[in-house]
């Protein structure tokens, strides 16, 4: 395991893969994982994120670690800020990756669905494909369902709507068509994984098949 490190190299390198604000304490337990040194106090990764913005200043970078939600986070500086505001936008609109399709679609045809009905048709976990959707407001939380745990349900936006062309859910295209966008082999094998679900809930096949309930092929999607 390395050993040589210094704490501002683990901090940059824990931060710039993070999705969410790391605390202090979490950096610090990683980084005596990783080295097998004692860990560092708090104090010790602020001042390490502190020389970090020093460095990232001196040199003129376009990034900036800032204290964020409990936690610290490598984000864009404000004056370059339209530059990635542009960036995003456009792959919000134009591009969703395939785990977030997959995802969508499942959210889109069994809605309200909650997180656990996701998991088992994709067969992965989908915490950070709905995470993802809620941001991009594609998705959203509808309440809670009534079973054990009172897990969340989740629905579709007017977004999702306006970005997909469709003037209402009815317009949804048939699992055939669902089929040939994803383009995956294991459509059948999904679909019958949300078949199989519908039926231990009670739901009968003649209703699925009349609702177009269907099981998109999902790897990962949203919880």
């Amino acid at each position: 395991m390395p050993d040589d490190h210094t704490l501002e190299e683990a901090a940059e390198a824990i931060l710039f893969a993070a999705d969410e604000p790391v605390s202090a304490s979490h950096i610090a337990g990683i980084m005596a994982d990783v080295t097998g040194h004692s860990e560092p106090s708090e104090d010790d990764v602020d001042a390490a994120i502190d020389r970090l913005n020093a460095a990232y200043e001196e040199h003129g970078r376009t990034f900036v670690v800032e204290a964020w939600a409990g936690g610290y986070r490598m984000v864009t500086r404000a004056s370059f800020s339209s530059f990635a505001k542009a960036f995003y936008v456009e792959e919000q609109e134009t591009n969703l990756s395939r785990s977030l399709m997959e995802t969508l679609a499942v959210i889109a045809y069994r809605q309200p669905a909650t997180r656990p009905e996701v998991d088992f048709v994709r067969g992965v976990n989908s915490d950070y494909a709905i995470r993802k959707l809620l941001k991009m407001d594609l998705a959203s939380v509808e309440g809670r369902a009534d079973s054990v745990g009172r897990p969340l349900l989740y629905g579709t936006t007017d977004r999702f709507l306006e970005q997909f062309g469709l003037d209402a859910l009815d317009d949804l295209p048939t699992l055939r068509e669902v089929e040939d966008l994803l383009d995956d082999p294991a459509f059948d094998d999904e679909r019958a994984k949300l078949l199989q679900l519908d039926r231990e809930e009670g739901i009968s096949v003649d209703m699925i098949d009349a609702e177009g309930i269907d099981a998109s092929d999902d790897e990962d999607s949203s919880g």
